[in-house]
């Protein structure tokens, strides 16, 4: 089979095809590439606005692909549980858990505060919580120990927070009974 000499024009026009082929290829990964990096720089912003400040944290929870809801329902669920652990929502309780929905991103009038306000209404199912601890778990797993116990101080702090909210004899921050046991197996879901 022989092939037909190419003059330089010909020469130059087919260099010319090659060469843009071999830049619109480039150019393609270079967008997609560049488009990943937006968008994994928009979910770190997004965890950096619910009050994450620690990037090893935001770090592994992009690596195990949680988005900032998620994370936003991982961190709200446990205060709900523990409001509700003595039948009803005190109004500090309830003062206290918007407080830190918004601290942690979630916004008035969104779907997600909206959510959050029914729960405040009425106790959730016990399927909530138990499918929160499964999902906490299984999170907890796949973090080092280092972040880890990050999370787990993170959440636990929090949760506490509320349970002190309600205030025990005379307002001193007292947990009740019934409150520490919420804490205590939220906790032990973290393990």
């Amino acid at each position: 089979m022989s092939m037909e000499r190419l003059d330089a024009t010909g020469l130059r026009q087919s260099g010319k095809a090659l060469e843009d082929s071999f830049f619109a290829k480039e150019n393609a990964r270079l967008l997609e590439k560049l488009k990943k990096q937006e968008a994994e720089e928009v979910r770190r912003q997004a965890f950096r606005d619910a009050n994450i400040t620690s990037e090893r944290l935001i770090d592994a929870l992009i690596a195990l692909e949680i988005d900032p809801a998620a994370m936003a329902a991982l961190s709200i669920v446990p205060l709900v549980a523990v409001a509700w652990a003595d039948g009803e929502i005190q109004k500090k309780e309830r003062d206290a858990i918007i407080k830190a929905a918004e601290e942690g991103g979630i916004k008035p009038g969104s779907a997600n505060h909206e959510l959050l306000e029914s729960w405040l209404k009425k106790k959730p199912g016990q399927e909530l919580l138990s499918t929160w601890k499964e999902y906490a778990h299984a999170v907890e797993e796949r973090l080092d120990g280092v972040v880890g116990d990050e999370l787990k101080v993170r959440l636990m702090t929090r949760t506490t927070a509320i349970a002190k909210a309600a205030g025990g004899f005379l307002g001193l921050g007292a947990i009740s009974k019934a409150e520490q046991a919420v804490l205590d197996e939220l906790e032990h879901a973290l393990e």
